[in-house]
């Protein structure tokens, strides 16, 4: 593994736009950052990709042993969320994707940093941005990255299988540049597969309190929505309560229970299901005293914030709005330093397989949302 640094594209700007990351310059500073990339071997990839399925599977036993001893307060998951997270495991709807984000070195084990399986983002960087510039800046190399073949197989799938509820698929997020762009590309891959789509903001969504349904701008029924809002969101609003009581009229997607995961009150469990795996990071609800440099998570948080970390150098925290629901403590993992840039890797599943990977690198030791990606070749 190893950090390459080489000049950009003179043009990558309008490149990169044309390919919908807009985004791609956060307070003057790029984003989209292709000034370096990251060097893997076909035999580190090979690694990546077994980790991130074992660790996909490791998660569903987890998911299991939850629901299987009730321990969903560990979670920080409501207790009005627990009928509809059980139905929605047993009757087991359609899951599209997550993203999981490790710490490797090329050298040591992949270590489960955190799973996104609700609402993860950098889909656009991650399943076309970087593969384009693989294409035109090192054709003869390769990329782990088949994002957008998965999702057009798991969105052809379910349409073929008949396993969605109705026509057309409404597609929600809030008014945010990059939760449109991403939303979009999940479109662009469903109409791929021949669906119809339908876009709404999520604040659209309306309520028909006589037919007991959702209805979208048309008052046309919404049966089938991926929305781009996480679950502890929704479920917390007004109009949560409804989403709760008609859970089985409304194929949400991602289903309900992966609030399960997507909490980081499933690190302390996987630890104790597979204790001293070699993915996995020590982990605890409270403090252990053996653990002498650790980090200090939120159940529920976003981009970094309200992360306590304590290292060698002391304490370094982030500020944010998180944490009301509670903290995990997890061992500090073993970030790499390529003179001052500091990579997370992010392992893609779509369907419960790993497909694809992208890197955001840090200059401190918590990535956040200033973090940026780079991309990724092996050879």
């Amino acid at each position: 593994m190893q950090r390459i640094v080489l000049s950009p594209r003179a043009d990558w700007r309008s490149k990169v736009e044309a390919l919908g990351l807009v985004y791609h310059t956060t307070d003057g500073k790029p984003y989209w950052n292709e000034s370096a990339y990251y060097r893997f071997t076909s035999r580190q990839i090979d690694e990546i990709e077994a980790a991130t399925n074992a660790l996909h599977a490791m998660c569903l036993e987890a998911a299991q042993h939850v629901i299987d001893h009730d321990r969903f307060a560990e979670l920080g998951v409501p207790a009005a969320a627990i009928d509809a997270i059980k139905a929605s495991w047993e009757a087991e709807p359609p899951s599209l994707y997550g993203r999981f984000d490790l710490a490797y070195d090329g050298v040591s084990p992949p270590k489960m940093l955190e799973y996104n399986a609700d609402t993860p983002t950098s889909l656009v960087e991650a399943a076309v941005v970087q593969w384009r510039w693989l294409e035109e800046r090192f054709p003869s190399a390769d990329q782990f990255n088949s994002i957008w073949e998965g999702l057009v197989e798991k969105w052809t799938e379910l349409k073929t299988g008949g396993y969605l509820l109705g026509s057309p698929v409404h597609f929600t997020h809030v008014k945010s540049t990059e939760d449109l762009m991403t939303v979009t590309l999940l479109r662009d891959t469903a109409q791929e597969a021949g669906l119809i789509t339908q876009g709404i903001h999520i604040h659209e969504i309306g309520w028909d309190k006589n037919a007991r349904r959702f209805v979208d701008m048309r008052n046309q029924p919404i049966r089938t929505i991926f929305k781009l809002y996480p679950w502890e969101w929704l479920i917390a609003e007004t109009f949560g309560q409804y989403a709760l009581a008609t859970y089985s009229q409304v194929q949400w997607i991602e289903p309900i229970w992966k609030l399960l995961l997507s909490s980081k009150g499933i690190l302390p469990i996987l630890w104790e299901l597979y204790p001293n795996h070699p993915n996995l990071l020590e982990a605890h609800l409270g403090r252990s005293r053996e653990m002498r440099y650790y980090v200090k998570k939120p159940l529920f948080s976003r981009e970094g914030a309200n992360v306590t970390i304590k290292d060698d150098t002391g304490l370094t925290r982030s500020e944010g709005n998180y944490g009301e629901e509670g903290y995990v403590f997890q061992a500090l993992a073993a970030i790499p330093n390529f003179d001052g840039n500091r990579p997370v890797l992010g392992s893609w599943v779509i369907d419960g397989a790993a497909r694809g990977m992208g890197v955001r690198e840090s200059d401190g030791p918590i990535t956040d949302n200033l973090s940026r990606f780079v991309p990724h070749l092996f050879e």
